[in-house]
């Protein structure tokens, strides 16, 4: 080797041991920098989440002479520094959330590179930080640089000094701030905390074949009808206020806006802002209020097999191990479309009606089908053909404030084109005859830039009301009218009346297919005149209910609850 080199001289000086244990101290201590700055703690808190962690790192970083070494050691702290930096750019506050560990193993590799493809400043910024500190470690390792023993020990001396005095802040924060605890809210204690919830309900999910082996809907169907047809549509991503049926100053619902037969339900929310638990609780009877019930319960699909009908889930996502998975393979038939049509495109939505046309030619007896599509997922603008462009330009694709324009013009045409498929599944549903009924909405909102906070997607830790305000349309058909007159009475009847779709489509499927069972509770189902709202909570990340006033929405929030006419207590 060249020690004379100007590359191995640059290396040399940037191994130096003592810079790179200072290079190391800040690189770990930047999330709690941010999480200081962004999240409300009192000032003690704020204190506390600099110094204690601080004299933590300091004193770790002297456990070997070399700092090499050590930040390889360290390495989980180090994916979760830049995990939590990562997180901070997306969505401005909060800690690494359990939901977000989740949905990281739930997020198939396609979804997860088209997000990061447009968030390089942020996932730059990390790698700029921590790339180069993993580089001169192994560097530094190779060149044998060492720090002093008598610098050591002075280090390990303002090292003890940083973190008792922390400790002591620490101390203090619990007599000033009765509610305050730390594995909630010093990072990263907290994300660490949140990372061991993340594996026990893995762990959990695991075993639910196990834990539901025996559970029984003891399901019967009261409809003398000898063909029915029922679909469960659960689009992605897709928010109320920007559908025209909603208020909408764009045409967004052309073909709904013309059928007959129509309930939208101006008032539903969800109870969750990410997939892999809002799907699941639109398919069961778990709740935010229940959740725990999902690890040995089955879903409304077992429900509709015990009372006679046949059973299809179609998917345009991938399968991910969730429960998502587990529901839909309790099906007679399920498919997902993006493993049996393997490509770099992604199917379109519009495939999964070839299922539905195949299913009505094949079954004219009881039938009951769940299509799960990609809807309005971002990136917005490969989420219908081109030929569906009504909004133009919608050509910008990064996640951008100042491309908000186009953003919201993909956004837009990507939920025509989920009108245009529900336009064309009612065509399919009324051809066939018969009893039929399909209900649609979707798992969660998304933001778009939307007001003065410029968040953008969904599953931030604390939700907008761009999130959770969701469609819910239900239509029947003509003979569905005729001879269930009370279920149509009931459902115009509710039409404005508070729905959480993650409690009541449940109740309300299973009501509408006549299916009787001790697990049905009309007081949920729209379709019956006992329907009564409760107080609407939402599922938070350690899955507790959480009151809709207690949820910490903003004023900006409030303010759109009151334009859409949702109500907010």
């Amino acid at each position: 080797m060249n020690y004379n080199h100007p590359l191995y001289r640059f290396l040399a000086n940037c191994c130096r041991p003592r810079f790179l244990y200072f290079y190391y101290l800040i690189a770990l201590i930047l999330p709690n920098v941010g999480l200081s700055i962004t999240e409300p703690m009192g000032i003690m808190a704020r204190i506390t989440n600099l110094l204690l962690p601080a004299g933590l790192y300091a004193l770790l970083l002297t456990c070997n002479r070399k700092p090499g070494k050590m930040i390889w050691i360290l390495f989980p702290l180090v994916f979760l520094a830049a995990f939590q930096l990562v997180l901070l750019y997306l969505f401005g506050q909060s800690v690494i959330a359990v939901d977000m560990f989740l949905n990281v193993v739930t997020t198939n590799p396609g979804e997860a590179i088209e997000l990061l493809d447009n968030l390089i400043p942020g996932v730059a910024g990390v790698f700029i930080v921590y790339l180069p500190a993993l580089i001169l470690g192994l560097c530094s390792l190779r060149m044998g640089q060492l720090l002093e023993r008598p610098w050591i020990t002075r280090a390990r001396r303002w090292s003890a000094g940083l973190l008792g005095a922390g400790t002591v802040c620490l101390g203090l924060t619990y007599l000033a701030e009765p509610n305050y605890t730390a594995h909630k809210e010093l990072y990263p204690l907290n994300a660490s905390y949140n990372l061991y919830l993340a594996i026990e309900r893995t762990n959990k999910q695991v075993h639910y074949a196990e834990t539901s082996r025996h559970f029984r809907f003891k399901a019967t169907s009261t409809h003398s009808s000898p063909q029915e047809t029922y679909v469960l549509v659960i689009g992605e991503t897709a928010r109320a206020c920007n559908f025209s049926l909603y208020g909408y100053d764009r045409d967004t619902n052309p073909q709904l806006a013309s059928i007959d037969g129509l309930f939208t339900f101006r008032d539903a929310l969800t109870q969750s802002n990410t997939t892999h638990k809002s799907v699941p609780m639109l398919l069961s009877a778990a709740s935010a209020e229940d959740f725990d019930r999902i690890y040995r319960e089955k879903s409304l699909i077992t429900a509709f097999r015990e009372a006679g009908f046949h059973t299809l889930f179609l998917s345009n996502q991938r399968p991910n191990h969730s429960f998502i998975d587990f529901f839909g393979m309790e099906a007679d038939e399920y498919h997902f479309l993006q493993e049996e049509q393997p490509g770099e495109e992604i199917p379109s939505d519009a495939d999964l009606l070839q299922g539905v046309k195949q299913a009505l030619t094949q079954h004219e007896d009881k039938l009951l089908i769940v299509l799960h599509a990609y809807g309005s997922h971002f990136n917005y603008r490969e989420r219908y053909p081109r030929s569906m462009a009504h909004f133009t330009p919608d050509d910008q694709t990064d996640a951008k404030y100042k491309n908000r324009a186009s953003l919201v013009n993909a956004y837009d045409n990507s939920l025509r084109f989920t009108d245009a498929i529900l336009g064309e599944l009612t065509t399919l549903l009324t051809t066939h005859g018969g009893i039929a009924a399909w209900i649609y909405t979707s798992d969660h909102g998304e933001d778009l830039f939307d007001d003065s906070r410029r968040c953008f997607l969904h599953a931030s830790p604390v939700p907008t009301y761009y999130q959770i305000h969701v469609p819910l349309w239900i239509w029947l058909s003509a003979d569905y009218r005729t001879h269930y007159a009370a279920e149509a009475e009931a459902l115009e009847a509710h039409t404005d009346q508070p729905v959480s779709t993650s409690l009541s489509l449940f109740h309300t499927l299973l009501q509408l297919g006549g299916l009787s069972t001790p697990v049905l509770a009309d007081s949920l189902s729209l379709c019956s005149p006992s329907y009564h709202p409760v107080p609407r909570c939402y599922l938070d990340d350690h899955n507790r209910p959480v009151p809709l006033h207690e949820l910490g929405l903003t004023e900006e929030d409030i303010k759109q609850f009151h334009r859409h006419r949702v109500a907010y207590e």
